[in-house]
């Protein structure tokens, strides 16, 4: 392939945030909307940024007050994300408006559970595509309190019983969790939602050919995190 049709298919998948042929754009630069960005897009940099927007978020101050076309319109030619959250689906986690971030900050990946291993190439292909393409350098797994995911994984391991439709295979990803905490100190459900970040985060540092690579030599970094419902605040794990 000529290099001004390469360059050509790297900002159609920018612009349009199709996945096609990621993987053999690994190391690619962020398009012409990261440029426009005057920010340190540095892992230690973003992370800091995300924990001062989820503590003015947590003390009512927050920044971002609301969203119209006009803050879409502005980022329709592409974007440039500083930030991949893999949360969980839950109605009450919103990364956006937990961490006080703007239109286009965060590529924001949502299941229930946020968990990784055993999802397939679409969970994880997103993950990777936010790196290659848009120029990530920062990937939180983002858990909760009072994760109800992680409490029917509890609920069913110890009854030993199944689950109807694909919810069965949902749970069955977040028994390694609940069993690792067995006999565990401390109240079993935080301990399980806490370790299923950390599982998580472990599985996509390994993944090749993307994200491993980067992760080895410091330019990427993965971390976990969970979100108090009550509170508002996160911990980085």
């Amino acid at each position: 392939m000529q290099s001004n049709d390469r360059s050509s298919r790297r900002n159609f998948l920018v612009s349009s945030g199709m996945a096609v042929g990621a993987v053999s754009l690994v190391g690619a630069t962020p398009g012409p909307a990261a440029v426009a960005q005057d920010v340190d897009r540095a892992p230690a940099a973003v992370l800091a940024r995300l924990v001062a927007g989820n503590k003015r978020f947590s003390e009512g101050k927050a920044t971002q007050k609301g969203r119209t076309p006009a803050d879409f319109s502005a980022l329709a030619e592409g974007q440039a994300p500083l930030a991949s959250i893999l949360g969980c689906a839950d109605s009450r986690v919103a990364p956006e408006l937990i961490f006080d971030q703007g239109v286009g900050d965060l590529f924001v990946v949502r299941v229930a559970g946020n968990v990784i291993s055993g999802t397939g190439p679409f969970l994880k292909g997103s993950l990777e595509f936010s790196v290659a393409e848009l120029g990530v350098r920062l990937i939180m797994v983002l858990g909760h309190s009072a994760c109800g995911a992680v409490k029917a994984g509890i609920a069913h391991i110890d009854a030993n019983d199944t689950l109807p439709g694909s919810i069965r295979d949902l749970v069955d990803l977040l028994r390694p969790a609940a069993a690792a905490v067995r006999g565990m100190p401390g109240n079993k459900l935080d301990n399980a939602i806490k370790v299923n970040v950390e599982k998580s985060v472990e599985r996509i540092r390994t993944l090749d050919p993307i994200i491993a690579p980067l992760v080895k030599t410091g330019e990427l970094k993965i971390v976990g995190a969970v979100y108090d419902l009550a509170t508002g605040l996160i911990t980085v794990i």
